[in-house]
């Protein structure tokens, strides 16, 4: 680290819809600045027009927003180094795409699309790859092979043009990676990019440097997929002679599919049975992808998964608060290879947030559910019921499932159960626990367990068959939460209500 003031950008495309790789790379970009006390600023680099999808740059925004990366310079936020959307900086680019071609480090290239298509299928033919480069470029439709007066009147007529970098000639390219290490590339395996294009628009290797440099930025974090561009970037720090305040680089590992067979990618998205990107998505042709907030995941959960996907923090800890991950993260402890995404851990994770808020907050999610089932509310109860159940749930979805005899009685019993604690006797039992409760005066769950219990001792019974048939009558099942803790809350009337309509209705 040097004494420069960290700021980061996280750059994503307006493309589509964010995958949680791309908030991944947020995430970091952004624990490394809140940990240095820098800025984490949020730049839309919608260069590629022809791929832009309307709503994606506000469900870029929404998607940080709900996980609670805060952006200091942004659209929104403004900043003195704005405009931060790409399309509103072209005349930035043209200038630094002519100080290239001024001084010798990129070319006016007239190639067609045809002509590349020719190109590529002559070097196949060869058992050849066809790359634009050193080999290559002097036998080419480009600047460093025509004539000044030709280049001038093709770009007067109109004709289409990309500029292209130059790279020299059997130079070895030395950079450093601050996750991988040195990193060492011979410019004769690089073909020469394409830096800007005849529409006015540069590409995302032009702009983005450029744009890194205009911002101050100190450390670009990005995934792995861009490691192959970094000889470029590096190659046009120091054409433009900006190499004192060349960024820092580190490319993040990519993020796996379950099986560890290839990149988890935006086409698995419910294709694999778990959404892949942040919030809900509909795209403009109407078709629809599932997201980890309408799935039910706390975005402090999601957040959490994250960080631990691709760095550790060296403990057995797992659980961490924004605040913990912001002043344990460091890019030391970020791994180099590619880290598998386990939908299971996943649930896990929401299920570890689920037990540590409070039935409160929890019942205020669970609430519409109920209003949309009709059930009258009394919070207060709702709220007992919430703390008696969120154990064992993953999601506030859940919470119907595990508390609907609470609110309805059954409609049916399960055969299992019914099989292994019904027998001849039970209804008569149940008739007489029914009895019994209705005589308890003060009516809560300790009265109840006690006269129960009373009940089972002086008839000399067994404490399970009692207790197994009595909750069959209540719940429908052999599941759910203390049974006394159920019949003092579902009430005396209805108790009594439920063991006649189940003696009534189950027959051995």
């Amino acid at each position: 680290m040097t004494d420069r003031k960290v700021r980061v950008r996280f750059a994503p495309s307006p493309t589509g819809p964010l995958h949680m790789g791309g908030v991944r790379t947020a995430l970091f970009n952004y624990l490394f600045a809140k940990k240095h006390g820098g800025d984490f600023l949020l730049r839309i680099e919608d260069t590629d027009q022809n791929r832009y999808v309307p709503g994606a740059e506000e469900y870029i925004m929404e998607s940080l927003e709900w996980c609670g990366i805060k952006v200091d310079e942004g659209i929104r936020e403004g900043g003195e180094f704005g405009p931060y959307r790409q399309s509103e900086r072209k005349e930035i680019y043209k200038q630094y795409s002519n100080e290239l071609i001024e001084k010798g480090f990129a070319y006016f290239a007239f190639d067609t699309a045809d002509d590349l298509d020719a190109y590529r299928k002559e070097a196949e033919e060869k058992k050849e790859t066809f790359t634009y480069n050193v080999a290559c470029r002097g036998g080419l439709k480009n600047s460093l092979v025509l004539s000044e007066a030709e280049v001038k009147a093709k770009i007067e007529a109109g004709e289409p043009f990309v500029v292209r970098f130059k790279f020299p000639e059997n130079e070895i390219i030395e950079m450093n990676d601050l996750i991988r290490g040195e990193v060492k590339v011979n410019t004769n395996t690089l073909d020469d990019k394409v830096l800007y294009k005849s529409d006015g628009m540069p590409t995302y290797h032009l702009a983005n440097i450029v744009d890194d440099h205009l911002m101050n930025i100190s450390h670009v974090i990005r995934g792995e997929e861009w490691l192959p561009s970094l000889p470029l970037h590096v190659s046009l720090y120091k054409a433009f002679g900006w190499e004192t305040t060349m960024p820092e680089f580190a490319h993040l590992p990519l993020l796996l599919k379950p099986t560890g067979n290839g990149k988890l990618s935006k086409r698995d998205g419910d294709k694999l049975g778990f959404p892949v990107f942040p919030l809900f998505w509909k795209a403009p042709n109407g078709d629809t992808a599932s997201g980890y907030r309408e799935e039910g995941y706390f975005a402090d959960a999601f957040v959490n998964l994250l960080a631990l996907l691709g760095w550790n923090p060296g403990t057995e800890q797992e659980i961490f608060t924004m605040d913990e991950l912001i002043q344990l993260f460091s890019l030391e402890r970020v791994t180099k290879s590619g880290s598998k995404f386990d939908p299971k851990k996943a649930e896990w994770f929401n299920h570890q947030y689920m037990t540590l808020k409070s039935a409160e907050e929890l019942t205020e999610l669970f609430i519409p559910e109920l209003e949309e089932k009709g059930i009258a509310l009394n919070k207060e109860m709702v709220i007992r019921i919430v703390g008696m159940i969120k154990e064992r749930a993953n999601f506030v979805k859940d919470f119907w499932e595990q508390s609907a005899y609470f609110f309805e009685a059954p409609t049916a019993y399960d055969e299992k159960f019914i099989k292994k604690q019904w027998k001849e006797n039970t209804p008569q039992l149940m008739a007489d626990v029914k009895d019994l409760l209705l005589g308890v005066e003060d009516f809560n769950a300790l009265n109840a367990k006690q006269a129960v219990s009373d009940y089972i001792e002086k008839n000399e019974l067994g404490f399970g068959a009692i207790m197994n048939a009595l909750r069959l009558c209540v719940v429908g099942a052999g599941k759910g939460a203390d049974l006394f803790e159920i019949i003092e809350i579902i009430g005396q009337q209805e108790v009594v209500k439920r063991i006649e309509k189940a003696v009534a209705n189950i027959k051995k």
